[in-house]
């Protein structure tokens, strides 16, 4: 007899529809699986209490040239064989999709990667019997028609109808609130929060200079709290991602922007992605969110160096012998470094011993054109230390920020549809025509400390964030002039001491007046 059964399998952000096909027949004892899959169900079919067919048992997967690892398939087959054998009606198992780890108990395990099968099926309008441990997972699909079990008897009775399992729609869960550490709590460093409130409105990468303890970690971590609120679609997105990965998704980060972190000593497929079947790198993970790349020239260059192209294209494509897979990449970056290989350069105490040669050999471990991408340098100096004490000191909150941030987005969206990171080369050109003054100044700048193209360009749309967190409509020489103020390492060496801090008043920001 001949059962069939529908599931997907996991190819990076996609689902395929995957088909299992049993055939129960005379013969020796045993079980050919063939099309690629894992899994031992005999195990748990027996265990369950029901009889395993004497003859011979064939579970084809197709298509066969689709990679298929990890037990999602359990479920799917002991299903196929239990209706191969008849004690399962063949109408139930056409109408729905199956997904599920079998313990040698029949017990139902989670697996990975059911965002993107539930989404999938949902649009198919097939319901989807999965394991408990997916259901708060997969409910943030809202037209998603679930069924979970415990172990393979719930799912046996709820097919034949002797115990039938209630069905679960998907509902879009409360946006949680996300916790983020306030802005208002890093005293001094009045010109780099600024720069992280343009790097949050324009959606820009940031580099943070400085000598160890100036705060360049503890800004960084203060990013995710002052951009905008993910949108349900966003979220839907993040957490897809997430479920996809060897860490699963986690109900406690929904709505929440991710915040990714990973150590100098990554390696590249740490970062961009990859494996066998590809997995989401960190770059990936952090997709909607912030990658913080601490030590960047403690990174191993070719990783670094990967970061080009999804930094450009918010995309990341990942090719093998056996397959493809392409993950959505869009997160914001924000590096941090020391100005030297001890730290201490240009700090104004005489504790550097660095001599120049091994400061331009620090220096050259980041490529040209990986600094070309980072939009704002900034300069870090160690606040003083009375400054750490002064109670009477007030700082504008995240939640201040936020809004500054929120306005200026909505601003690029109204006019263009798209945040000046993100915005075409020819769209902006339309939007941000470059009057004879700015031309010239882009010029002379250009001449004088040999900036690209690629950084005029991206010059430019830091001076269009500026002039949307002032509400300017128009783009002019001051908004320029301060955009390239935040390219210190075009305009000098990193043995150069940090700019004082000119924004030390609360509320004060160049150009944009006292708020």
């Amino acid at each position: 007899m001949l059962a069939t059964v529908f599931s997907r399998a996991q190819l990076g952000m996609r689902a395929p529809p995957v088909t299992i096909d049993v055939h129960a027949t005379v013969g020796l004892p045993c079980l050919s699986v063939v099309g690629l899959a894992e899994g031992a169900v005999r195990s748990a079919v027996t265990t369950a209490g029901y009889e395993w067919p004497p003859g011979r048992v064939t579970v084809n997967l197709s298509p066969a040239d689709l990679p298929k690892d990890g037990g999602r398939f359990d479920l799917p087959i002991a299903l196929a064989v239990l209706a191969a054998c008849g004690h399962l009606p063949l109408a139930p198992l056409a109408r729905h999709e199956f997904y599920g780890e079998l313990s040698l108990s029949g017990e139902l395990r989670a697996v990975t990667g059911m965002l993107p099968a539930v989404c999938q099926a949902a649009l198919d309008q097939h319901p989807v019997v999965l394991p408990r441990g997916n259901l708060n997972e997969a409910q943030r699909i809202e037209s998603a028609h679930l069924v979970a079990a415990a172990n393979l008897s719930e799912v046996v009775g709820h097919l034949n109808g002797t115990r039938p399992l209630p069905e679960v729609t998907g509902t879009a869960p409360a946006v949680g609130g996300a916790s983020y550490p306030d802005l208002a709590d890093v005293r001094g460093q009045g010109e780099a929060k600024h720069a992280l409130e343009i790097a949050a409105a324009g959606a820009h990468s940031l580099l943070l200079i400085g000598p160890p303890g100036a705060g360049k970690s503890l800004l960084a971590h203060r990013l995710p709290g002052i951009l905008p609120p993910l949108s349900t679609g966003e979220a839907l997105e993040s957490a897809m991602i997430a479920s996809a990965s060897q860490q699963g998704f986690r109900e406690a980060n929904w709505h929440a922007r991710p915040f990714r972190a990973p150590h100098h000593t990554s390696s590249t497929a740490a970062l961009v992605g990859g494996g066998s079947p590809p997995a989401p790198g960190e770059i990936s993970l952090a997709h909607q969110g912030v990658l913080f790349l601490d030590e960047l020239p403690e990174f191993d260059r070719e990783a670094l160096e990967a970061l080009r192209e999804p930094l450009e294209t918010g995309r990341i494509a990942i090719s093998r012998a056996a397959w493809q897979s392409e993950f959505p990449a869009r997160f914001q970056l924000i590096a941090a470094m020391n100005p030297c290989p001890c730290g201490y350069a240009g700090d104004g105490t005489g504790r550097c011993r660095c001599n120049q040669i091994s400061v331009e050999r620090y220096r050259g471990r980041l490529s040209g054109p990986l600094l070309d991408r980072l939009d704002l340098h900034v300069r870090v100096a160690p606040v003083e230390v009375r400054s750490l004490f002064e109670t009477a000191q007030v700082n504008d909150s995240s939640a201040v920020v936020r809004l500054r941030v929120a306005r200026a987005r909505e601003r690029q969206l109204t006019r263009q549809g798209a945040l000046n990171s993100a915005l075409a080369d020819h769209d902006f050109e339309r939007v941000t025509p470059v009057g004879g003054e700015i031309r010239e100044l882009l010029q002379l700048a250009a001449a004088r400390v040999k900036l690209s193209a690629r950084r005029l360009k991206r010059t430019l749309r830091v001076a269009r964030t500026i002039a949307d967190l002032e509400g300017a409509g128009e783009v002019t020489v001051h908004h320029v002039s301060e955009a390239l103020l935040f390219r210190s390492l075009d305009a000098a060496g990193l043995d150069t001491p940090a700019r004082p801090d000119r924004y030390h008043s609360p509320g004060v920001r160049p150009g944009l007046g006292v708020h």
